[in-house]
């Protein structure tokens, strides 16, 4: 008589969760600082209004572009399942249907825009020689819509495929040549701020043919060919599921989005100071997201592979170490603001009462990588298992003790603002710890 054994699982490959999320964090905080290069070229035009309307006009799209990114995300996660599971056609069909989603989502939004742009500036608070200047990068902007989606779709194929250095590259480039156009077009052609519409618009579009001539090049490109030559790819019984990811997505992101946008329209009920005040926080907040966000785009790829292969062991133990080297990445970012949050709070102020009251609430920059980090890196776990749709109902839940911690800490000024918000991450984490053990059993048996 003869018995049979499981294969062992493969020693996890330690190194490529630093090769994966380090060029993440790059990218990352490279993609951010555009919006301070468009703000710092406008502002050499010594036009109040002008800049203003580049503020509004960032916001607008950072919350439009930002609700359209689980192309990116859920593209990301189901090609690491089929790279270990069915290999590259099969991760050429999800390239396939990411662009063929995203282009349908582009249409749509140019089919709203002279509905939805107005109702964007009218939302964003914005009038006068302010409105007018918004509008018109905006008009020119907006039109960007179908290379932004399939840049997306295109990102996250890549991502998922480890390509981590090519995506840096791609990246940092688009940003220089971002910068570069909008300070040849604002200060060397005088063309305003129509000039910072105009270069994030050819920017964009040139990302798009960087991406398909690096996906069109060799096997690759074969293998997207032959799959788009194969039909099939707008089967609704067989795009179903890649829409449901896609769904889920796409609202836990509004969720996300309503939850940051309550810390500005909060703390503009307290006044001008506070305002300011929390902004400095939020926006150093982000900064912190964005730098362990890469430990996101690393469980994505990882544990997308492992759950490709149904390798329980391998996906749990990817979960303890890349918790462990992301904590260790969130010490330093708290070390760096516990030592330097004064000077930098202070750097960011406008006045001495706004330096006074951010500096006030600098503890908080100290706790907040610690209590965010889990939710960050559980979030790619989730993605890359494509357990999307508990994924929503552990950012619903989160957002609900956030609503009630809101209304309870009210009178704590901006501490029970933060203070909420900090249990609305470490809400996030608890449940997504507390759905975890069901759904490896589900999905390991």
């Amino acid at each position: 008589m003869t018995t049979t054994t499981a294969s062992p699982s493969p020693p996890l490959d330690t190194r490529a969760i630093w090769a994966i999320a380090l060029p993440a964090m790059v990218t990352n905080v490279a993609t951010a600082l555009i919006g301070i290069g468009d703000m710092w070229i406008v502002g050499r035009l010594g036009d109040a209004p002008t800049q203003g309307a580049v503020d509004v006009g960032a916001r607008l799209f950072a919350v439009l572009f930002t609700v359209m990114n689980f192309l990116k995300t859920g593209t990301t996660g189901l090609v690491a399942q089929e790279g270990t599971r069915s290999g590259a056609e099969a991760q050429a069909l999800v390239l396939l249907r990411g662009l063929l989603v995203g282009l349908a989502i582009a249409a749509l939004l140019l089919l709203a825009k002279p509905l939805l742009l107005p109702f964007a500036l009218d939302a964003l608070g914005a009038d006068g020689a302010v409105r007018e200047a918004a509008r018109t990068y905006a008009d020119i902007r907006y039109w960007s819509a179908p290379a932004v989606m399939a840049n997306f779709a295109m990102i996250g194929f890549l991502v998922g495929q480890r390509r981590m250095k090519t995506v840096l590259l791609v990246e940092v480039a688009y940003n220089l040549l971002n910068v570069g156009l909008g300070l040849w077009f604002v200060l060397g052609l005088d063309w305003g701020i129509a000039g910072i519409g105009w270069s994030s618009f050819i920017a964009e579009f040139a990302k798009l043919a960087v991406l398909g001539a690096i996906l069109l090049s060799g096997a690759q490109g074969a293998a997207l060919l032959a799959r788009a030559k194969a039909g099939g790819v707008a089967k609704l019984s067989e795009l179903r599921p890649f829409l449901s990811v896609n769904r889920d997505l796409f609202l836990r992101t509004v969720v996300l989005v309503i939850a940051l946008a309550g810390i500005t329209r909060l703390s503009a009920e307290r006044g001008a100071v506070e305002l300011a005040a929390n902004g400095i926080i939020y926006q150093l907040f982000i900064l912190t997201a964005l730098l362990l966000d890469g430990f996101e785009n690393a469980a994505q790829v990882l544990n997308g592979e492992r759950m490709g292969e149904k390798d329980r062991a391998g996906f749990t133990g990817y979960i303890r170490a890349i918790l462990w080297r992301g904590m260790a990445a969130a010490a330093l970012v708290a070390l760096a603001f516990a030592l330097f949050a004064d000077p930098i709070l202070a750097s960011f102020a406008a006045t001495d009462a706004v330096r006074d009251a951010a500096q006030e609430l600098a503890p908080w920059l100290v706790l907040i990588p610690f209590l965010g980090l889990a939710g960050f890196v559980l979030d790619g776990v989730y993605v890359g298992a494509s357990w999307t749709h508990k994924l929503l109902w552990t950012m619903v839940g989160a957002a609900a003790v956030y609503g009630v911690s809101l209304w309870l800490t009210w009178p704590m000024g901006s501490h029970g603002l933060w203070l909420s918000f900090s249990l609305f991450l470490v809400a996030r984490a608890v449940l997504q710890v507390a759905f975890m053990p069901g759904l490896i059993r589900r999905d390991f048996a």
